[in-house]
């Protein structure tokens, strides 16, 4: 008898002989042999690409996705920086794809702060003037030794008034300031966040949103004019705001009018992730669609989340500032400690 390859059974190949009824039929044994090697061909490459597959999967995932000498990434900003949720999308995002991934997520924000130098009067009802980034910024980049930063910046630099050249001079001027001293501290990349959309419906102060989308056009120029790395964070959450309003006229990304909540967080994260390179994330709403299929996705987002909030409040009472109304940190070797004891957590959920 004769069989035909049509799965992945050991089955003996057709030969010339004699069948049933006697007679040697050897044309039609030459094709049966010819439509066994063109399924078995087909079976072996079906093969090699399966593996080729995975072995491209399992080499995106295991890969640094960062140069192999960036260890520390450093987040600077005023309260919405500080809130954080932003930066532990992006960790959480980095950990769960990446299971060797071993780059540390730094969260310096301070609230009230900008790079400006300005404070309005009677600023927290006169109890202290804004905290200027000029005043720790030394300390901090001396402590964290950051390979790359992200800097946001421009939500509190005009001081809730209408545009005004002095003030935006003030502004562009603190930008180019921090810009030259990361650059003199050997940052290696360096990238400016444009500031968050500012909604005078919910925050008053007319005519302030207009000075964000001035100061946000004057970084994203920067980009031809000075080559520098400036993530359009502004523009996505304008344009978001205005599109769900058209639906709802409540709705709100930050129901103050400045600090977003968790989907104003996710797009900040989610532009500066596709910043970054990341593919196929566009469509998505939230941090879980993008953990949904990594392995304990959820569970090392919530550590990740737990390791961040104690973290930012031991950097900042290491590096000092003059705020007051902050939380004292841990010591820092102590939060240090704690933060391997989480590392162990994430990486027996990655493996």
């Amino acid at each position: 008898m004769c069989w035909r390859v049509h799965s992945l059974e050991q089955v003996p190949l057709c030969l010339p002989g004699k069948h049933k009824n006697g007679l040697i039929k050897k044309g039609r044994n030459k094709l049966l042999l010819h439509d066994n090697k063109l399924n078995y061909l087909k079976f072996i490459l079906s093969i090699l690409l399966l593996i080729g597959h995975y072995f491209t999967m399992a080499q995106q995932h295991s890969e640094n996705p960062f140069p192999s000498k960036v260890k520390r990434i450093l987040f600077i900003g005023n309260s919405i920086t500080y809130a954080g949720e932003y930066v532990t999308n992006i960790e959480a995002y980095f950990a769960a794809q990446y299971p060797a991934l071993r780059v540390e997520f730094i969260n310096v924000g301070l609230p009230s702060e900008t790079v400006s130098g300005l404070s309005e009067p009677g600023h927290a009802d006169g109890k202290f003037p804004r905290p200027d980034l000029h005043e720790r910024l030394a300390r901090v980049l001396k402590q964290t030794k950051p390979d790359w930063v992200f800097a946001c910046y421009g939500m509190n630099d005009g001081i809730y008034m209408p545009l005004d050249e002095g003030r935006f001079r003030k502004f562009k001027e603190g930008i180019s300031w921090l810009h030259d001293e990361l650059v003199k501290a050997r940052v290696k990349k360096i990238f400016h966040l444009t500031p968050p959309v500012f909604d005078e419906r919910k925050g008053g102060h007319p005519e302030y949103a207009h000075v964000l989308d001035v100061y946000s056009d004057w970084l994203l120029t920067q980009r031809s004019v000075s080559q520098w790395n400036a993530v359009d964070i502004h523009g996505a959450m304008k344009t978001y705001l205005e599109n769900h309003i058209q639906k709802d006229s409540s709705f709100a990304l930050a129901a103050d009018g400045v600090h977003p909540g968790k989907a104003g967080h996710w797009i900040m994260s989610k532009e500066i992730l596709l910043y970054l390179g990341v593919k196929n994330i566009a469509a998505a709403e939230s941090i879980s669609d993008l953990l949904i299929n990594a392995k304990n996705g959820d569970p090392i987002l919530q550590l990740i989340s737990q390791r961040q909030l104690m973290m930012k409040d031991a950097w900042l009472t290491s590096t000092g500032h003059l705020r007051p109304g902050m939380a004292t940190g841990l010591p820092l070797r102590e939060a240090k400690a704690k933060a391997k004891k989480i590392q162990k957590e994430i990486n027996t959920l990655r493996d």
